[in-house]
Formats: C-alpha cells, sequence, structure tokens
C-alpha cells in the first residue's frame, strides 16, 4: 500500500521502472517538502516571524495541487516534475539570499543535484543547474538584496556544488552501465534457454533416426557427446553468471548504505539546529567520494570478468588470486571467514584471465559452501602459489571438514555433488575440463582431517 501510495495509484511494467522510480522520488520530495514546509511554519510561528509564514503556506498549498494532478493528470507528471525542480531552486537560492551563514542551511544545497538527476534528464538538469550557480554567483553584486554570505563563501559553496553534482553523474553514469551489463547478461540467459529448447528438440529428432541404421547411430552417437560438451559449458557459464550477479548485489549493498547515512547524518544535524563544522562536511564529501570510487572500480572489476574475448595476458598471479577473492568478499564476511592469499614474491604469467579466474572462483564458492554447512572455529581460506620449474601449482586451503573418502573418485564427475539439491555438480567438472584442455594442466585434491586442499597446476607461459 505504501509502494502504492509513492507511485500516485499507477501501475508500472518492466519497461517503465524508470519512469516508476521517477514518480516515486517527485511523490517523496512533495510529501518530505510539506513535511519540512510545516516544520518552518511551527519554528517561524515560535520566533514570531510571520512573513515566512505565508510564502510557506502558499508553497503547501501548490504542493497538495501537485500531488492530486499526479494521481487524476496523466500528462501532467513532466509539468509536476518540473514544478517540484522549480520549488526546490527557489527553496535553496532562498536559503542562500536571506539565509545566515552560520545557520548552516546552505548544506541543504547539496542534495539538489540528487533531486536534479532524479526529476528531469540529463539535459534540462544541465540547464537548471548552470541557472543555479549563475544566481548563486551573482548574489553578492545583486543590489536588491543584502547577502551576509561574503564572495569567497559563495564561490567556495558553488565549487563544492559543482563537485557534488559531478560525483553524483559519474556515479550514475556507473549505475547505468551496471544495470545495462545485468539486462545484458539476462538477455543472454534467455537467449542461451531458448537455444537449449531448440538443440532438446533436435535431440529427439534425431534420436527417432538413430534406430534406422547402426552406423548412423554411432556418427550421430559421436556428435551427440559433442554437444553435450556444449551444453554443459553453456550451464556452467549461466550458472558462473547467476552467482556473479548475486555477487553483485551483496557488494552493492554496504557502499550505497555508507553514501546515505553520510548524507542523513548532515542533514540530521541541520534538522536538528545542531553546528555542523566544515571539517565534518569535508569528511563527509571525502568518504562519500571514495565509496562512489570504490562503487566504479567493482563495476570495472565485473565488466572484465564478463568480457567474452579470450586472449592471452601477463599477470601477477597473486594479484589474479586477490581479484577471485574480491568477488566472494560479500559471501566471506557473513561467516567472518578468514579468505587471505600468502605471498612471497612477484609470480608474472601469460594465461587466460578469466578461464582461471572461473576456476579458482569455482573452487572458494565450494569452500564457502563447504563453511556454511560446518560450525568450525577460526574458519579460513588460504590461497598460495609455488613455481615448480615451467608450471605454477596454485594451493587453496579450507578448513571446512574435508571431503568424505567415497566421493573422491567422482569429485570431477558431471552432476555429482556434495550439496544436494543446492548444486548444479557442474562446477568442478566444468574447472577439471578447462584446465586440462585449455591450460594443459590438471587439479587435483588433498584432504586430511577436517582440511580440503585443491592444487592448479599450469604452465607459467600458456602460448
Amino acid at each position: 500500500m505504501i509502494n502504492n501510495f509513492f507511485t500516485s495509484g499507477k501501475n508500472f511494467d518492466e519497461s517503465q521502472r524508470e519512469l516508476k522510480s521517477r514518480y516515486q522520488m517527485v511523490n517523496i520530495a512533495i510529501v518530505t517538502s510539506a513535511f519540512g514546509l510545516l516544520f518552518g511554519i511551527l519554528v517561524n510561528f515560535i520566533k514570531d516571524i510571520h512573513g515566512y509564514i505565508a510564502i510557506e503556506s502558499f508553497i503547501i498549498l501548490i504542493n497538495i495541487i501537485l500531488f492530486i494532478m499526479l494521481r487524476y493528470v496523466d500528462s501532467a507528471f513532466s509539468l509536476v516534475s518540473t514544478m517540484v525542480t522549480a520549488q526546490f531552486t527557489f527553496l535553496f537560492l532562498f536559503l542562500i539570499y536571506v539565509g545566515e551563514p552560520q545557520e548552516l542551511k546552505h548544506l541543504w544545497l547539496l542534495t539538489y543535484p540528487i533531486i536534479l538527476l532524479f526529476f528531469q534528464k540529463k539535459k534540462n538538469a544541465l540547464y537548471w543547474l548552470s541557472v543555479t550557480f549563475l544566481l548563486l554567483l551573482i548574489a553578492p553584486a545583486q543590489p536588491f538584496i543584502e547577502i551576509k554570505y561574503s564572495v569567497i563563501q559563495i564561490v567556495y559553496l558553488s565549487a563544492v556544488l559543482l563537485v557534488v553534482s559531478l560525483i553524483i553523474y559519474f556515479y550514475q553514469i556507473k549505475m547505468d552501465e551496471a544495470k545495462d551489463l545485468i539486462l545484458q547478461q539476462q538477455k543472454m540467459l534467455l537467449g542461451f534457454n531458448a537455444n537449449l529448447e531448440k538443440e532438446v528438440k533436435v535431440k529427439t529428432t534425431e534420436l527417432v533416426e538413430l534406430n534406422e541404421s547402426l552406423e548412423n547411430k554411432v556418427q550421430d552417437k559421436i556428435e551427440e557427446l559433442i554437444q553435450k560438451d556444449k551444453i554443459l559449458t553453456v550451464q556452467s557459464k549461466q550458472a558462473v553468471m547467476g552467482e556473479m550477479i548475486s555477487m553483485i548485489a551483496h557488494q552493492w549493498r554496504q557502499p550505497l548504505s555508507t553514501i546515505t547515512l553520510q548524507i542523513s547524518n548532515l542533514q540530521l544535524k541541520s534538522l536538528l539546529g545542531q553546528r555542523v563544522t566544515q571539517e565534518e562536511v569535508d569528511d563527509a564529501l571525502s568518504r562519500i567520494s571514495d565509496t562512489i570510487m570504490y562503487l566504479s572500480d567493482t563495476v570495472d572489476d565485473f565488466q572484465t570478468y564478463f568480457h567474452q574475448d579470450k586472449e592471452i595476458v601477463e599477470v601477477e598471479i597473486h594479484e589474479l588470486l586477490q581479484k577471485a577473492v574480491n568477488f566472494t568478499l560479500s559471501r566471506v564476511k557473513d561467516r567472518e571467514i578468514d579468505t587471505f592469499v600468502l605471498k612471497d614474491g612477484d609470480i608474472y604469467i601469460k594465461t587466460y584471465i578469466n578461464e582461471l579466474i572461473q576456476v579458482v572462483l569455482n573452487i572458494l564458492n565450494n569452500a564457502i559452501d563447504a563453511h556454511n554447512e560446518t560450525n568450525f572455529k577460526d574458519p579460513f581460506i588460504k590461497l598460495s602459489v609455488k613455481e615448480v620449474g615451467d608450471n605454477i601449482w596454485i594451493y587453496v586451503e579450507d578448513n571446512a571438514g574435508g571431503i568424505e573418502e567415497e566421493n573422491l573418485p567422482k569429485l570431477f564427475e558431471p552432476y555429482f555433488s556434495t550439496k544436494g539439491k543446492n548444486g548444479t555438480g557442474l562446477g568442478l567438472y566444468m574447472s577439471n575440463m578447462i584446465i586440462q584442455k585449455q591450460f594443459n594442466g590438471e587439479i587435483s585434491v588433498k584432504v586430511s582431517k577436517n582440511f580440503t586442499t585443491f592444487i592448479i597446476k599450469v604452465p607459467k607461459d600458456i602460448s
């Protein structure tokens, strides 16, 4: 019911997610603006400043009209969003033109870029922002209203507003890129499923024809085995993509909460009338900037992982292993599993980066799943590397209770899983196939009382 309230009682399909989000933000802005104005009326009544009460009451009336228009006039959204944008522009500039610097009401101006990017298209947002900057910069020079802010303060405030606007703009670009990437992967998954359905139909026809001739049956069986490998590869990639998309969601929750918390702290202090120092503002902006850079880096990492081109790249092996570990951080943090890479010195190899990361990631996820099913003290997953001639051996060790002796011979067989319905049985099988066929290497496993160690052996130079 609350969600229906903030979408003005309208229903949106999957293709209208962005419009739905804008409806919600406009409704939230109208409601919060009304509460803010009511609070302002109360404060001005107590302070006996009746001139502002009339203005605030008039704006509340406008908000009520806009709120009703959103619900009953389908074509009014663009006008309403423009009116709300104009209202916030007026209010923020009003705080500068009539406010006292020591009251720190100008901090509300830092929320202005967020409002613009949610209410207006990027081109329109640029126009509004330009007008706001112009009216800010000319404030000390205009002769009509006495401004309490100095020229330096206005310039500094404009510079901070510009920095925040750029940060939010590039953050939204990265968010759009991440959303587009996820949608592309969803389309790919749908395409894979469609191809699998077609292949099943083709195989059904082939099985009928196999009974007609032994020679054709043998030949077709060979073809079937080849197609089976392809299908297993597709299924494995689908499973990995699903896990990666889930990791993206986990990876972003905490940073987004951090940004919201920093902004909320400043706003809450201002609402409570507490003094917010410039050092606190700068510190909050610095933390927000660092968090957004972290989000940007995670997007770049996931884009690199999903890159389809297969090429040989020289890389420091410990950095590659650390990247695989980084992908799993959101999972290991929940269980406080100590996951780390031991490094004695740099070891550079020429290899297929994405394929090797996929293999290491499969083994890491299996170790995390094993820890989730057990309750050992001080859980850890340790990765290390050793040079052996022209090869490198990658060790992935965990203390999650080991593997049953009876399961070891079947460990790398397709569709064999110790996870029951939660496992596909393809992870270790495809990892072994990748290492054998693409790297001309091998995977082995050692088990002791409560410890399991996977050893990946690959050439230092795949070329």
